[in-house]
């Protein structure tokens, strides 16, 4: 059921309520007991915040910006020099002479040409199991170049925020579930990629190896709107890539575990985390057991890790801390 209910979320639908007293798992419920009788909470969470912030690297956000660049480099210098080690962009490419090919453009193009090629389900294969390994959604924020301009745009809007220059319009998180199946429908009914013609992660991918168009001027407008309207609007409310990527890492065994015992519920990994609701279970009271997975929307982008006072939240793969 908690599987269930977290595909749910990752769809569109609100996320789980707080649980019932007698739905806690007795370790869980014990836990809460102390805290709800511990007093100098404010006094703690300053504490621990100035520790925190005295000894912060921004390590996970640095890490992945460092494989970001990477990543796209090597798409660039390999056509640049001309040394065939990755060739095409991030929608369909081959590397060392494996295949590789986006699974949200591999089902544009089986959709609006009707057929099915050997090489783009050996390239569509490949990619589920390279994202299912590491995790789903960790494409969007550890290979993503929209992703990495979108996080400066929003530290621009946050500034701007907090100067009370604009406001966050937010859309309803179902939209993109909506938009998933125009998609889907419009590649099937006109027999053409649309989606392929408006995603800035095909568009900046193609531009930074072959050289911009005027379909810059798209992913330029996108960014104007989350710095001035809308906060992350492509990667939380409209990218089907994500949601194909969060269906792959439904049961991933890379993700982000939260542990209830030291959390002080001061909410900072929330606000910094792109997509929120994944993090509801670490507000007091709403996590019924002890420690609990992120769900499947999560970016596994480490931003709420490098924030967190206590530590309560880490990265795992699953099975292994048994195996050691």
């Amino acid at each position: 059921m908690t599987m269930l209910r977290s595909i749910a979320t990752m769809l569109g639908a609100g996320p789980a309520p707080r649980p019932e007293p007698d739905e806690y798992a007795p370790e869980a419920a014990a836990m809460y007991e102390v805290k709800s009788s511990l007093e100098g909470k404010k006094e703690r969470v300053a504490k621990l915040k100035a520790e925190r912030d005295e000894k912060r690297s921004h390590k996970w956000r640095n890490w992945r910006w460092f494989s970001i660049v990477v990543v796209n480099l090597l798409f660039v210098a390999s056509f640049q020099l001309d040394i065939q080690l990755v060739e095409g962009a991030l929608t369909a490419s081959r590397v060392v002479g494996f295949h590789f090919a986006d699974l949200n453009s591999s089902l544009q193009v089986m959709l609006a040409y009707k057929v099915i090629l050997i090489n783009l389900v050996i390239g569509t294969v490949t990619v589920f199991l390279l994202w299912w390994t590491l995790g789903g959604r960790t494409f969007c924020s550890w290979v993503c170049p929209y992703h990495l301009l979108a996080e400066f745009a929003e530290t621009l809007h946050l500034r701007l925020a907090k100067a009370k220059l604009v406001t966050d319009l937010p859309l309803h998180r179902g939209t993109r579930t909506v938009l998933y199946v125009v998609f889907v429908v419009l590649a099937l009914v006109t027999g053409y990629t649309v989606f392929e013609a408006v995603s800035p992660v095909g568009i900046l991918s193609r531009a930074l190896i072959y050289g911009p168009g005027l379909a810059m001027i798209w992913v330029g407008g996108l960014l104007l709107i989350e710095v001035f309207i809308t906060r992350r609007a492509w990667c939380r409310y409209i990218c089907p890539i994500g949601l194909t990527y969060g269906i792959v890492g439904v049961t991933s065994p890379v993700h982000v575990k939260y542990n209830i015992e030291n959390c002080l519920h001061e909410g900072d990994c929330r606000k910094v985390c792109m997509v929120p609701h994944v993090l509801e279970v670490t507000k007091k009271g709403y996590s019924k057991t002890v420690d609990v997975g992120l769900g499947p929307d999560c970016t596994r982008c480490g931003l709420c890790i490098d924030v967190c006072p206590t530590e309560s939240l880490k990265y795992e793969v699953r099975g292994l801390n048994k195996l050691l």
